[in-house]
């Protein structure tokens, strides 16, 4: 699923979804609107497009970034049924102990583990990554300027750079990055990933997925915010009408 390319993605580091720092110099970043379904006051995730995002999660970007704040049975508010949920961890072997003879030892995963991460420790990461340590991706959504469409547009704005602009070593030209030369290569590309549901797997088609997954991972009570915000507006209001009927017949009566 050509994991290969996004060798490069740890490569960077923390820089890989790094925040523009174009902004330190005074320049401005015009990130599109990616129109996701959770946008706007009575916006709600899109279920289908979030599953779709966490098998990209899974089959690209979980080569080198772990989500260490959620656990597989999360996975279920998604949608998937506890059989589906179940069926995921135990492709993954986790190390857990000690035992009755004080050993160590690996199981299949389970549903109430956090999700598996690509190296057992940040010095491992390290050593595989040239220095770099691949950032956690559990609130990234949250942790960037524009969010999930920063993401989007991130993903989504690799390009061959203008002529005459000159690329710095191993950089990749990129039209939503501050000073458009990043290091990260083109993590995405057309059919990288087979959908279930038959979804074509374009770059825009992944990238709006995960960054859909993403943002969910990073806010996953977010529905729940809005419409408890919903209830208390209506309440208000109905409480309000109440308060300014009785008020005009109390002063009805004073007169």
């Amino acid at each position: 699923m050509l994991r290969t390319s996004l060798k490069a993605l740890a490569i960077v580091g923390g820089l890989i979804l790094a925040a523009p720092a174009a902004h330190a110099a005074g320049e401005t970043v015009h990130i599109p609107n990616a129109n996701f379904s959770f946008q706007g006051i009575f916006g709600t995730y899109d279920r289908a497009s979030a599953q779709r995002g966490f098998q990209v999660y899974s089959q690209v970007c979980a080569a080198c970034h772990s989500m260490q704040l959620l656990s597989y049975r999360n996975l279920t508010e998604l949608g998937l049924t506890p059989a589906q949920v179940a069926a995921i961890a135990s492709q993954v072997q986790v190390q857990d102990g000690p035992n009755d003879e004080g050993q160590m030892f690996e199981r299949p995963g389970r549903p109430s583990d956090r999700f598996h991460s690509p190296f057992p420790n940040p010095q491992a990461a390290r050593a595989a990554n040239n220095g770099a340590l691949p950032p956690d991706l559990s609130l990234m959504a949250k942790a960037r300027e524009g969010g999930a469409n920063y993401i989007y547009a991130l993903l989504t704005g690799y390009a061959d750079p203008p002529a005459g602009m000159v690329m710095g070593d191993g950089m990749n030209y990129n039209r939503y990055f501050a000073g458009n030369q990043i290091a990260m290569a083109r993590p995405l590309n057309p059919d990288q990933v087979e959908y279930a549901d038959h979804t074509p797997a374009t770059v825009e088609n992944m990238a709006h997925d995960v960054a859909t997954f993403l943002q969910w991972a990073a806010e996953p009570e977010l529905e729940i915010r809005r419409a408890m915000g919903v209830k208390i507006v209506i309440f208000l209001t109905f409480l309000a009408g109440i308060a300014y009927a009785v008020k005009r017949r109390v002063w009805a009566n004073a007169h």
